[in-house]
């Protein structure tokens, strides 16, 4: 162990090394490359991201409700071809309650291109669906029933949750910032490293993927980003009518700095909300009341740098 770090440690000076050189001998290639390791960077680091969100129930070895939030995630590899697996990742399942309903949730996640192509064709659409959940009994040694629907809202649960489920960040959210700061150990390194055999991989009809292909290493996760990000003022308010009764909720969140709209992301489930901009602010916050996603809006107020979320209720 001690003479494998020792070792990827020296390939780390020597690639410092060989960028210095680089930087002093020609900073023009110097600046394109870093520009390039950086755009790289963005894309294989982004987190996963809600698509869409099946209902089902599982019938062995004990009958429940079971919702599958099905992801999209840029690390994830796309199929070499048509004729090769589809790698997919299957979070640990998670047991949840309302009221007196008790439930499990489980997260999965595809390269985008594979749900992109699914998308096009409710055939191909329905044929993924089953193979997960094919992938979920083989992985969970259950018995699903394989009669679904997809919910009105894209994810279950808690949007941080998922993401912590899916990328192996084991914590209390109170101290995710602290932990982020600390994550990129040579051990987790290694870790991260030696687990990316552990994709279950689905083998769809042929014709049924994209025959781009993806990157066939599973890079290790970055926080950098996430690490300098701020959390923004904002007022967040219920608004009712004449007989107080809950209408919508509003969200006024300021974000000095953020000039533009497609500068902000807005993730919002039934009960919670995610915003990330200019990879300066993150904002996440549970609702107090269940909300319509399909009837929320945003907008964006230039001159003040606000952003104003209106989620009418469920």
């Amino acid at each position: 162990m001690e003479t494998s770090s020792k070792h990827l440690l020296t390939q780390v000076t020597q690639l410092w090394t060989l960028l210095d050189d680089l930087a002093e001998s020609d900073p023009k290639n110097y600046k394109k490359f870093i520009q390039q390791q950086l755009q790289e960077g963005k894309q294989l680091y982004a987190a996963p991201e809600p698509q869409l969100c099946l209902q089902t129930r599982m019938l062995k070895p004990k009958e429940k409700n079971i919702f599958i939030n099905v992801c999209q995630w840029k690390r994830i590899p796309a199929p070499q071809s048509t004729s090769h697996p589809v790698p997919v990742s299957v979070g640990k399942p998670e047991d949840m309650s309302e009221a007196s309903d008790v439930y499990t949730v489980i997260d999965v996640a595809y390269n985008p291109d594979v749900l992109h192509v699914a998308e096009q064709d409710q055939v191909k659409k329905h044929q993924l669906i089953q193979m997960t959940m094919k992938c979920i009994e083989e992985k969970l040694q259950c018995t699903l029933s394989h009669a679904y629907h997809i919910a009105k809202f894209r994810i279950k649960g808690n949007i941080v949750r998922m993401k912590q489920n899916l990328m192996g960040i084991q914590t209390d959210p109170a101290n995710l910032r602290e932990t982020m700061k600390t994550e990129l150990t040579l051990g987790q390194i290694r870790s991260t490293v030696s687990n990316s055999d552990e994709l279950s991989q689905l083998l769809l009809p042929k014709d049924q993927v994209s025959s781009k292909v993806g990157c066939l290493i599973e890079e290790i996760s970055s926080t950098e980003i996430q690490v300098e990000m701020k959390r923004p003022v904002y007022e967040l308010k219920t608004v009712k009518d004449q007989n107080e009764k809950p209408l919508k909720i509003e969200l006024k969140v300021e974000l000095p700095g953020v000039n533009s709209v497609s500068l902000c992301e807005l993730s919002v489930s039934e009960d919670d909300l995610l915003i990330e901009a200019s990879e300066k602010y993150r904002l996440h916050l549970n609702l107090p009341e269940s909300v319509d996603t399909k009837m929320t809006t945003a907008r964006f107020i230039k001159e003040k740098a606000t952003l104003i979320v209106t989620m009418p209720l469920a």
